[in-house]
Order: C-alpha cells, then sequence, then structure tokens
C-alpha cells in the first residue's frame, strides 16, 4: 500500500513536471507577438537612427560646401591683382573648383535613403571626394601665397 501511494505521488510529481515544462499553443503565440513586438521597436529605432544620421551628414556637408565657396569667393579677390596670365590660369582653376563643388552638393541633395550598407558607402566616397577638393583648395592657396 505504501508502495503504491508512493508511486501515484511520484507519477503524479513527474507527470506535473512535465506539464509544467511544456509551453501551451497560446503561451507559445504571446511569445511570438512580443518577440514581434520587440523586434518591430527595435527596427524603427534603428531606421530613426539611419534617417538622424542622414540628416545630420547633410548639415555637415552643407557647412563644408558653404566654407568651400567662401574660401573660394575669397581666393578670387585675392588674385584680382595678379598678373593676367597668372590670373587666367588660376581663374581656370576656380571655375573646377566650383564646379566640383557644385556637383558635390547635388550629389548629396539627389541621394535618396537606399538602405544602411549603401549609405555608408555613399558617406565614405563623399568624405574622400570633400577631402580632395580640401586639398585642391589648400594647395592652390598656398600657390597663392608663395607667390607673393
Amino acid at each position: 500500500m505504501k508502495r503504491s501511494i508512493m508511486t501515484t505521488v511520484a507519477f503524479t510529481f513527474i507527470t506535473g513536471a512535465i506539464f509544467m515544462g511544456c509551453n501551451s499553443p497560446a503561451e507559445k503565440v504571446e511569445n511570438a507577438q512580443d518577440n514581434v513586438v520587440k523586434a518591430n521597436l527595435a527596427l524603427d529605432k534603428a531606421n530613426e537612427e539611419y534617417v538622424e544620421d542622414i540628416e545630420n551628414y547633410r548639415k555637415e556637408t552643407a557647412d563644408k560646401i558653404l566654407f568651400n565657396n567662401q574660401s573660394i569667393a575669397e581666393f578670387k579677390a585675392r588674385i584680382e591683382h595678379e598678373k593676367r596670365d597668372a590670373r587666367y590660369d588660376y581663374n581656370k582653376k576656380i571655375a573646377n573648383l566650383e564646379q566640383k563643388n557644385s556637383d558635390m552638393q547635388k550629389r548629396m541633395n539627389d541621394y535618396r535613403a537606399e538602405g544602411k550598407e549603401k549609405w555608408e558607402l555613399f558617406k565614405a566616397d563623399f568624405n574622400r571626394s570633400m577631402d580632395e577638393m580640401g586639398e585642391e583648395l589648400k594647395e592652390l592657396n598656398q600657390k597663392t601665397q608663395k607667390s607673393k
């Protein structure tokens, strides 16, 4: 008799443990829905950060382009008193730099969000182009300062 009670208690305990360890289908659905909600929230946050990054970068590049335009205008004013031949060469270089600066602005304005990976590639290429243009401006300014 003791043995049958012990067997029944053990069997009940084991069965209870098995049922407690298993999730019901309703619980599984609820857990899946919670996971989907969390994933959607994370995706929304990542998208907000991505859009914010694009807007911040647009502001930064607008400032750089404005600075380039100011540097070009200052350079134009400085070469007014240069010899005609030198002024002609400088004006060709200035026209080239103005065109590049304008193209950079257009390129930035025309960029449309196409995904984080493409954005990072675009940004890296754009930074390289802006740095090259900055170097060209710097070299041109140094040449005119040396000639004086």
